[in-house]
């Protein structure tokens, strides 16, 4: 389906590029915008190999079991399907962490391997389970601590305060996770009651 999605922009954007005579402007962009995605490439390749090493570290350490104790009282109520010491739940709580400190690079790659730990867990055959729809609306929401690159963001833009989005910034991340939460709730409840 995004194939088709993607495709349908491609094909729009040259149809109109080509009846409003902005052919040259579509050629630029393309060519500017494929030379910064190869940058954002490079900068993502590094960040998801800084973040995996990290990972790997903590569980050698420990530290991954450590916390998935303190954050036992969440994992277990929103993942009940899930074994409380497996690695599924390493890796969503380290990505919840990640979360926490605002940074949605690092918490991409430990996202998608609590997405794999969970299939392999939960032998789901190519279709989400609830846990995987409560892991999406929990990491996609996230609860934001320290919203890190939205501050070095705002730094680099010149703002004198970075950090003055703070009391906003967990305002609206714990409502957004609240609601996501219920939601995914009520729709786990009705999945399992219908006939």
């Amino acid at each position: 389906m995004m194939n088709v999605i993607f495709a349908g922009i491609i094909l729009f954007s040259f149809v109109f590029a080509a009846l409003t005579g902005r052919m040259p402007q579509l050629s630029e962009a393309a060519m500017g915008q494929a030379g910064e995605a190869v940058t954002l490439v490079l900068s993502l390749t590094g960040m998801l190999c800084l973040w995996s090493g990290l990972m790997k570290i903590a569980q050698e350490s420990g530290l991954t079991e450590l916390l998935s104790r303190l954050l036992s009282p969440v994992t277990k109520r929103l993942f009940k399907g899930l074994r409380p010491n497996g690695e599924a739940v390493n890796a969503i709580t380290m990505n919840l962490i990640a979360n926490f400190l605002g940074l949605g690079n690092a918490a991409t790659p430990l996202g998608i391997r609590a997405m794999c730990e969970m299939a392999k867990e939960q032998r789901a055959d190519g279709a989400a389970t609830n846990d995987m729809a409560m892991f999406v609306v929990v990491n996609t929401a996230s609860i934001q601590l320290i919203p890190a690159t939205t501050a070095m963001l705002r730094m680099q833009a010149g703002s004198a305060a970075p950090l003055d989005i703070l009391p906003a910034t967990w305002i609206a991340s714990v409502g957004s996770v609240a609601a996501g939460i219920v939601m995914a709730g009520l729709l786990a409840s009705l999945w399992r009651k219908r006939p």
